[in-house]
């Protein structure tokens, strides 16, 4: 498993190349960005050349279709995934992912039944690029009822959502906040083949009721209450190897350089890997 960041929750990291130089200098061997914005300027080879230099991948890119609201939005960002698809696939990329809220102002049923069809629609696109397309489920319990209509929110209820958009290179984003704020347990994941899983993030929770844990309220990977060398034990009876990205969503920006977050986030990834057992 390769260890991973996200630009979520490590204060000012600069600009791509400086977040990428940052995340070299730490050991970390992948990163979440925009490649359109890693191209920008260089074109794909001085992008692949930057990458390859700090001995860093890119471990996943968003999906840039706006899926949950119109047909009209949907139809506008399809240009934009298929250039980006076409960038990842050219820097060695073959991950990209997208969160499902727990709740919509839409009917249910409705809903349900047009994401099936659009997010098919991209996996297909994503597809002829040998993309995976990664889908996080979204635990919280505050945004459970933060939209009028409940929707799905657990790993089984996502599982059969990828089933029924019926294309093989879509599974989970799997996220160890989501995982804790579902009371999951290790089991859970263990019995989860290697191709269901497409991209992982990283966090810890603070000591508070799970039922009161804030999407935005989480910590440094390590420094919680999340059992996350359980979390990782599991992973790795999978037989997953590829990204642990950390993606920290706080409330407010961090106030320490990101020198220091990244720094303290490398040692827990070190820590927790050992605890694991999994070689870095």
């Amino acid at each position: 498993m390769l260890k991973g960041l996200t630009r979520a929750g490590l204060g000012n990291v600069g600009d791509v190349e400086q977040f990428i130089a940052l995340a070299s200098r730490h050991g970390f061997q992948a990163v979440d960005i925009d490649v359109g914005g890693l191209a920008e300027g260089r074109g794909v080879e001085g992008a692949a050349d930057l990458l390859r230099s700090h001995n860093v991948a890119v471990g996943s890119i968003g999906l840039p279709v706006q899926w949950r609201t119109t047909d009209d939005e949907f139809r506008t960002g399809l240009p934009a995934l298929l250039k980006n698809a076409a960038l990842a696939r050219q820097l060695g990329c073959t991950s990209c992912t997208t969160y499902i809220l727990p709740s919509t102002d839409e009917p249910a049923a409705a809903f349900m039944a047009s994401a099936i069809r659009r997010l098919r629609l991209c996996a297909q696109m994503l597809g002829a690029y040998g993309i995976r397309l990664g889908l996080e489920f979204v635990g919280p319990h505050h945004l459970r009822t933060r939209w009028k209509n409940p929707f799905i929110w657990t790993m089984a209820d996502t599982l059969d959502m990828i089933e029924a958009i019926g294309e093989p290179n879509v599974g989970l984003l799997l996220d160890s906040y989501h995982w804790y704020t579902n009371g999951l347990g290790t089991d859970d994941i263990a019995r989860l083949r290697p191709d269901q899983i497409v991209h992982v993030h990283l966090n810890d929770a603070p000591d508070v009721p799970v039922s009161e844990a804030l999407d935005n309220g989480r910590l440094i990977t390590g420094e919680g209450v999340i059992d996350l060398v359980g979390f990782l034990k599991a992973l790795k009876q999978t037989g997953y190897k590829g990204v642990l990205a950390q993606e920290v969503l706080t409330q407010q920006p961090q106030q320490e350089p990101a020198e220091e977050l990244v720094r303290r986030t490398a040692a827990q990834y070190s820590r927790l890997f050992a605890e694991a057992g999994i070689g870095s």
